[in-house]
């Protein structure tokens, strides 16, 4: 398979800083430094080309710190498991998804408990939202003491934004499967909206903040769903297993992810984290 190397232009305008580079291309050419030997070396070059003061600023650096790197230490595997985690998540969503799936356990207990047929699953009313709660916690940067760092990593776009909204989800819809499963709640009933939702919460994040836009989407919800299910004990329109409520909730999905993937640019940048 041949390999895509960054060009000339991309290579020598990062050397200078990447001010005359586009936010997407410098994420990308990041990206690709990674994994591409060739590019590191024309990059060095490069940079003793274009910046020699920081070629002689790296060498005094390095020659500081040889010494001690040439010391290894053996990482303890708690320590790696910490790390391998820590690609998906980051340490202050644990408690925010211990606090959902409680949310999901409570309103299953509820719906057992419930007295007759016509109660209205609390479950399926919760289903939409409760993901998008891990998803404004994986990506806020009131709850990640290392927000700056994630921000000005290479994969700190969309790509690390798909990787913690998946591992949300992997978590969330489970524990809703189980739920569903136990109060007779179709799949496509509760699963649909909860994509939905979760897609159009990372589509309107890329303009206005991931956490303003969960906070902003759940109170809709609760606003417009919840309280007038509730109030009338009836499920609402928007939860029914018609094919139009079912078709809406797949366009929408539908339409989220195409917004996703066209603005992913958005979401390397410091705006997302609000």
């Amino acid at each position: 398979m041949k390999v895509e190397h960054a060009s000339k232009r991309i290579i020598e305008g990062y050397a200078r800083g990447g001010t005359d580079l586009a936010a997407d291309e410098v994420w990308a050419v990041e990206a690709h430094l990674e994994a591409c030997r060739t590019c590191r070396d024309r990059l060095s070059a490069a940079v003793g080309a274009e910046v020699p003061a920081v070629t002689s600023l790296v060498d005094t650096v390095w020659s500081g710190l040889e010494p001690h790197l040439a010391v290894t230490h053996t990482m303890s595997r708690g320590r790696r498991w910490s790390a391998r985690l820590s690609r998906w998540m980051t340490p202050t969503m644990v408690p925010w998804l211990a606090m959902v799936v409680g949310a999901t356990v409570l309103a299953l207990l509820f719906d057992l408990v419930g007295s007759g047929a016509d109660e209205v699953s609390l479950v399926l009313l919760l289903a939409p939202v409760l993901p998008v709660l891990g998803v404004a916690a994986s990506w806020s940067r009131g709850v990640d003491p290392a927000y700056e760092l994630t921000a000005s990593a290479p994969r700190a776009g969309l790509y690390l934004v798909l990787r913690r909204t998946a591992s949300v989800l992997g978590v969330v819809v489970p524990a809703l499967s189980v739920g569903g499963w136990m109060t007779g709640v179709m799949v496509a009933q509760w699963l649909l909206p909860c994509l939905a939702f979760t897609a159009t919460t990372l589509a309107l994040g890329g303009v206005i903040g991931v956490t303003r836009a969960a906070v902003l989407l759940a109170a809709v919800w609760a606003a417009v769903i919840v309280a007038p299910t509730l109030a009338t004990s009836r499920t609402t329109f928007a939860l029914q297993t018609g094919g139009l409520p079912m078709s809406m909730w797949g366009l929408l999905l539908a339409l989220g992810i195409g917004v996703v993937i066209a603005r992913r640019g958005a979401y390397s940048v410091l705006g997302a984290h609000r």
